[in-house]
């Protein structure tokens, strides 16, 4: 798949970053930094997130350091579907946002991030996960779902090409703002 990163076409999508399930996540301190680079940018560049959060009332809410970097116009969904797509409302608000390219991360990659990209290919939307803002339990799943969401048509790509496409040059005020988390 061929895809460029342009801010007017992008949303992000941010699934179940939440209290008590990134203790358990492999790699969760680069995850949560990589989450706070990519909401920031979103916030930045004024670019829609869409949020969710599975079970709160047994999994926690948020992560307080990436709930303090979300936009205030995002919005959030309580889900106990695995799969986004499947919640009430999420689709349409999705939908509404009328921007082609959704760009996705958090947890886990195997379960809810999976397929969440996959129903969302299947309904024509372009996908790019920011691999190393997503995270399983195990090394082995998350590389597995790296691989299964390259095959079923995602472009997989770290923060970083993602964030550096959206802004799209150098020398800009966004670029500079943006430069203190890569440093």
């Amino acid at each position: 798949m061929s895809l460029r990163l342009h801010r007017e076409e992008t949303s992000l999508l941010m699934i179940d970053v939440q209290e008590r399930l990134l203790p358990s996540i492999d790699r969760r301190e680069a995850v949560v930094q990589n989450a706070v680079r990519l909401l920031k940018t979103a916030d930045l560049l004024s670019l829609p997130v869409l949020y969710t959060e599975q079970y709160p009332k047994g999994i926690g809410s948020t992560e307080t350091s990436v709930l303090s970097a979300l936009p205030k116009e995002s919005r959030r969904f309580e889900k106990m579907t695995f799969s986004c797509c499947e919640e009430p409302g999420f689709l349409e608000s999705l939908d509404a946002l009328a921007r082609p390219v959704t760009v996705v991360f958090g947890t886990e990659s195997h379960i809810c991030i999976l397929s969440t990209m996959e129903d969302l290919l299947d309904r024509g939307r372009k996908i790019v996960m920011a691999a190393d803002a997503c995270g399983s339990r195990t090394s082995d799943n998350h590389n597995l779902a790296l691989a299964a969401a390259r095959s079923c048509g995602a472009l997989v790509l770290p923060t970083e090409t993602v964030v550096y496409q959206l802004l799209g040059r150098s020398g800009t005020p966004e670029f500079k703002a943006m430069l203190p988390f890569f440093k």
